[in-house]
């Protein structure tokens, strides 16, 4: 267990659907408390299987369970490396956008009919903000594992470049993965309902309501960019090696991940 304080909290304007993780920086690392239900296994179990992917080791965040004690109270969550070096710093599109163009880029997307034309609008606007070439491979990325393991809060406020001092830009690793595998169990996905029920109830927000067809988007437009290596023993071996969440939760997580590799078995070496 970790203690942290006051003086670690740490407030950021990265927003949420579901209201605002508590968040700290300490030691090289940041923390975050589950907020709506078990967003720290999601994290924990997201970014390892990613680890068993043709995804390079620099293109996501990895994360580890951890337990913490603030004040008074102890939290489950996670734990993941500070990866920002120097002046670099993490510019979500949103705020990108309202830099450059002074209005929300999710309102303009949604002003859009087509949802093809959405992604590709993103990814336009973006490549010329910044000047990254191949946005649409990593959003093709970022989409296909939001699509698998039922990632429904990704947007604009938590999709994000890196930026220097210099205004230069880079790619930032894929991180902020806890509504996967439906963590809410606070408001939307309680424990004592069927997982067969509560994922027709699963949806996304980045630009469209249907993951098959938010998936099928990003591959017409720009390719299949991830294809996964795990197998089923490898799911149950990283769920008992994790020390603090119930055996409920961690059976409840492996159901949805296997369910989810026989529907894209397609996505699999």
């Amino acid at each position: 267990m970790v203690e942290l304080f006051e003086q670690d909290l740490h407030g950021e304007n990265r927003q949420s659907s579901k209201g605002n993780q508590l968040k700290w920086r300490y030691n090289g690392f940041w923390y975050k408390a589950d907020y709506t239900g078990y967003e720290g296994i999601a994290e924990y179990m997201i970014s390892h299987l990613s680890r068993m992917s043709t995804l390079k080791e620099e293109e996501y965040v990895l994360y580890n369970t951890e337990q913490m004690r603030y004040g008074a109270q102890v939290y489950l969550g996670c734990k993941s490396k500070n990866f920002l070096e120097g002046d670099w710093q993490i510019i979500t599109l949103e705020r990108l956008f309202q830099n450059y163009c002074g209005e929300s880029l999710n309102r303009s997307l949604y002003t859009i009919e087509n949802h093809q034309s959405r992604l590709r609008f993103l990814v336009e606007q973006t490549e010329r903000m910044t000047g990254l070439e191949q946005f649409g491979a990593y959003m093709a990325k970022l989409l296909t594992l939001d699509t698998f393991f039922l990632n429904e809060d990704r947007h604009t406020h938590n999709i994000a470049v890196l930026m220097d001092g210099a205004g230069k830009f880079r790619y930032c690793p894929i991180f902020d993965n806890g509504a996967g595998l439906m963590s809410d169990t606070t408001m939307d996905y309680p424990m004592n309902e069927r997982v067969e029920v509560l994922q027709k109830r699963v949806k996304p927000k980045t630009f469209c309501v249907d993951f098959e067809e938010q998936l099928d988007i990003a591959e017409e437009l720009y390719g299949q960019q991830i294809q996964f290596r795990f197998q089923q023993e490898d799911v149950w071996n990283l769920l008992q090696q994790e020390n603090y969440y119930s055996r409920e939760v961690k059976e409840r997580v492996a159901h949805i991940i296997l369910e989810q590799q026989r529907k894209y078995q397609y996505l699999f070496l």
